[in-house]
């Protein structure tokens, strides 16, 4: 087994920073509103939901499977279904569990793609092409 780190470079940081600076920015121009603990609670929400992706965005290659999990997108792929890589490229849409950009796009199947963003793409790339190297990329 071999775990991979994700990159947390780029625009993750600063959204991380405004969305905590939010509420106390609300409570500066509308103290009043606070006087029920649940609009601190429904303020802080979208913090942690993005703190539990923060934290708990990673990959890992186990058993000819890639694993990856980020907050509640959690999964596994047949390496063996593996058809190509995009390296260096990022993907707007479908399913991202990834923090930053200039990742990985891995299309696997017949029309199933996902973007995943290591901190060392190369060497996520370079085991995947250990176990198949008809791998395009």
């Amino acid at each position: 087994m071999k775990l991979y780190k994700a990159s947390k470079r780029g625009y993750i940081n600063y959204l991380l920073i405004i969305v905590f600076l939010f509420p106390f920015v609300f409570l500066y121009f509308d103290s009043s509103s606070f006087k029920h603990p649940f609009s601190m609670i429904t303020l802080f929400l979208p913090f942690g939901l993005i703190l539990w992706g923060y934290l708990n965005t990673k990959y890992k290659i186990e058993n000819d499977h890639l694993y990856y999990k980020s907050a509640f997108l959690k999964g596994k792929i047949d390496i063996q279904n593996i058809n190509e890589l995009i390296i260096g490229k990022t993907m707007w849409s479908g399913v991202k569990p990834a923090l930053a950009t200039k990742g990985i796009i891995i299309k696997y199947n017949q029309f199933d793609e996902i973007y995943i963003a290591p901190e060392n793409n190369e060497e996520l790339v370079r085991d995947l092409l250990e176990i198949k190297p008809s791998i395009k990329s």
